[in-house]
């Protein structure tokens, strides 16, 4: 194990890189934007130096944000996207843009072997207690009985994926042919409203929170959805854990921190 920084450059002898390297929640890439950027930027440049020099594979983690609030729905991969260069959340949006030009440059430019996997929402056990993410919010506060916290009025959307199921999709992409590179996403297509998921977590906790409901933040979107046609006709991937069966295990996780506290 080695603790880096890698907007500063690393040596090292590699066979595979995975750069999963940045903050995904937005209370914590906003929490210094700037660093967020030299993340996705100048850590990329630097992996990929790397895996240049030792001719390493390398794979991208990506997002379902480099599509910010699309006017296109479900997202398919050759959608370009509809994100506010200068917003608040552009620091992580455009970082991962970025990075993923980076990538397919240095591709192109010096036949570096990669990968983009353009991930969206996960969820599951060992996500932290203040990580600032919906699912682990809302258990959290529904844990405690707490007010659970709502922007907007809740009808955006979102698709949830359970760690176990992203994890093996992204190491099938690792694993694939070299002529398959991305990007390509991975998600769970089964969309739920905001209100729904706080409902659901609701009902699996019998907890007697109440939903209060706070403005939406700016760039916030509306839609997410994920095709992940090309996953399943190249990887033979898609989410198999059931959204409630991720939720009970991703509840009794939190539930064992509480009683720990």
């Amino acid at each position: 194990m080695i603790r880096h920084d890698i907007v500063f450059p690393i040596f090292l002898e590699v066979d595979e890189i995975y750069n999963l390297a940045c903050p995904a929640s937005p209370i914590h890439y906003r929490y210094n934007p700037v660093k967020t950027v030299k993340t996705n930027v100048m850590g990329s440049i630097n992996m990929l130096g790397l895996a240049k020099r030792v001719k390493a594979k390398i794979l991208q983690a990506s997002t379902s944000e480099v599509y910010g609030d699309p006017d296109i729905h479900p997202q398919k991969e050759d959608y370009w996207g509809r994100v506010n260069p200068i917003g608040q959340r552009a620091c992580y949006d455009e970082g991962k843009r970025c990075a993923e030009t980076l990538f397919f440059d240095y591709h192109r430019q010096n036949n570096v072997n990669i990968r983009v996997v353009r991930i969206f929402n996960t969820y599951g056990p060992r996500m932290k207690p203040d990580d600032g993410r919906v699912v682990s919010n809302f258990i959290f506060q529904a844990l405690k009985n707490e007010d659970i916290t709502i922007y907007g009025k809740g009808s955006q959307t979102r698709s949830f994926c359970y760690v176990d199921d992203m994890i093996k999709g992204i190491v099938s992409l690792m694993n694939a042919p070299d002529d398959l590179i991305g990007p390509v996403n991975l998600g769970n297509p089964v969309e739920f409203t905001i209100l729904e998921l706080a409902e659901k977590i609701l009902e699996l906790t019998s907890s007697k929170s109440k939903i209060k409901y706070n403005p939406l933040p700016e760039d916030d979107p509306i839609r997410r959805k994920p095709d992940i046609s090309l996953a399943k006709e190249k990887l033979s991937w898609e989410p198999r854990i059931k959204t409630e069966e991720g939720l009970k295990k991703t509840i009794s996780y939190f539930d064992g921190i509480l009683k720990n506290y």
